[in-house]
């Protein structure tokens, strides 16, 4: 049998993580494999336990709901984990330990790089969520400099999550209080950073979608969605009809996924396809 990896959720059957790594078996000619596999809460101590003893297996990718609770049930955490408080990748280590890391920052911030080298004389990003994948983009945007505005349905679990992870003058608010137009007043953007980011599950098939008013985003905003199904959200459409540069979450998802492919199968993705995997993934 060949080595394999997988990525483990409920729901796990809209996952495009295997055509992702398939696509990148069948570039380079490496026999192995990437599967979907549905992990319920109350049978992911034991799915990991299985796994264990597993040789074939390499490691897995983590999603909703699972990217806190397997904290405890991997045998160390890479640093960068451990500060976010969240695992999207568990892979074996070569003396047999399951190491947990955070792939989710470097692929959210991949393509924002280009716009990161830039100076700004400020930067600020909304962020609509406080899940498992906020934590890493959270995270993430404090590192390069952003002051944040993190929405919830709960804003003390948002304040909770700044408190540890981006001490300093960040905001909370209400996700609803997004829902409505508003005729704020936005001063002069020019040099400055805004981004606007979708970081929960709504507007993904089968969820409620986000309601998100464009007015509240200032001028020049990106607009950023890490849903991947459907690969263009209405929360995207919006920010296109209001005159916003966007970002889909299909870049977050090759950038963490190439990082993870590394640590599963000891080699780099073949990442000059991009373009052709997008077409794949999205025909």
């Amino acid at each position: 049998m060949s080595h394999y990896a997988e990525v483990i959720g409920d729901p796990i059957a809209q996952s495009k993580s295997p055509a992702i790594h398939g696509f990148w078996f069948e570039k380079l000619g490496l026999d192995a494999d990437y599967r979907a596999h549905r992990v319920t809460a109350e049978d992911l101590p034991a799915y990991i336990a299985a796994r264990r003893e597993d040789p074939n297996w390499r490691g897995c990718n983590v999603t909703m709901p699972h990217k806190q609770a397997v904290l405890p049930l991997v045998d160390r955490l890479e640093p960068l984990a451990k500060r976010v408080g969240a695992v999207n990748t568990i892979h074996r280590a070569k003396d047999g330990a399951l190491v947990g890391r955070n792939t989710d920052v470097a692929g959210f911030l991949e393509p924002l790089r280009a716009r990161l080298k830039q100076q700004h004389y400020f930067r600020m990003a909304r962020v609509l969520g406080t899940g498992g994948a906020a934590r890493a983009i959270v995270a993430a945007l404090a590192s390069e400099g952003f002051t944040l505005v993190v929405a919830g349905r709960d804003p003390a679990k948002a304040r909770t999550l700044l408190d540890e992870l981006a001490p300093g003058e960040h905001h909370t608010a209400p996700l609803v209080h997004f829902a409505e137009a508003t005729d704020f007043a936005f001063d002069d953007r020019v040099g400055c950073c805004d981004l606007v980011i979708n970081a929960s599950p709504l507007g993904m098939r089968g969820q409620p979608p986000l309601a998100f008013d464009w007015s509240h985003a200032p001028p020049g905003s990106l607009a950023y969605d890490i849903v991947t199904d459907p690969v263009v959200t209405d929360f995207l459409k919006a920010a296109r009809k209001a005159g916003f540069e966007t970002v889909d979450g299909l870049a977050m998802l090759i950038g963490q996924a190439a990082a993870a492919f590394s640590h599963f199968f000891g080699q780099e993705p073949p990442r000059e396809h991009d373009a052709e995997l997008r077409e794949r993934l999205t025909a």
